[in-house]
């Protein structure tokens, strides 16, 4: 057994030595292997893109693709680095793709877009009760999703990588082609940006 602590599997789940095993066999056409890897992995990215796409379906056919290409790419992966790093890598392309196609067809959308302020202004009804602590509560993580989701990309993917994939900053460094300071540094104005938009609901 490998006693190099990089290569040990660590609190999240992560096992470095495995991917290594499955990997070398995928890239020898182990199919079986393969079904292992994508198994150990797709609850994470299908999370992430999920969380940059703000989308669940795409997210699901996005993931596939990954997927497809890590199956592609197997034979010229070389164990130079985690296998993990290299699979964001590969999510990161994809994502960042999708995310400036959506943001052209965006702009395209606006320019056909027709005037709203000719459909009347919706109000809230004073009347109705106020929402209980449940619905407050979803009603943040709502806020914070919707926050996420207005980060440039660059940030946003560093914040899901960090907050709900618990990576190492040196490991987001190397999927985001940075250094560790400059991580460092975009998570804390992503931070500062939405803790701007999130400040109604997180008081004083």
């Amino acid at each position: 057994m490998n006693d190099d602590p990089s290569l040990q599997a660590d609190a999240s789940g992560d096992d470095p030595e495995r991917d290594i095993r499955l990997m070398e066999k995928v890239r020898a056409g182990d199919e079986a292997a393969f079904r292992e890897l994508v198994e150990a992995h797709q609850h994470r990215v299908i999370g992430t893109v999920t969380r940059m796409l703000g989308d669940a379906n795409e997210a699901e056919d996005l993931s596939q693709q990954i997927f497809v290409r890590v199956w592609k790419s197997a034979p010229r992966w070389e164990p130079t680095a985690k296998f993990t790093t290299w699979l964001y890598t590969i999510l990161r392309n994809l994502v960042f793709n999708e995310c400036r196609r959506r943001s052209r067809h965006k702009l395209t959308s606006l320019d056909a877009a027709t005037d709203d302020e000719d459909h009347p202004q919706q109000f809230a009804d004073g009347t109705v009760k106020q929402p209980d602590t449940t619905m407050l509560d979803e009603e943040m993580q709502d806020a914070i999703e919707r926050s996420i989701q207005e980060l440039p990309e660059a940030q946003r993917m560093a914040v899901i990588m960090r907050r709900y994939q618990d990576v190492s900053y040196e490991e987001i460094a190397e999927v985001l082609e940075l250094t560790v300071p400059s991580v460092k540094s975009l998570l804390f104005r992503a931070r500062t940006d939405l803790r701007e938009k999130l400040k109604k609901y997180l008081g004083d």
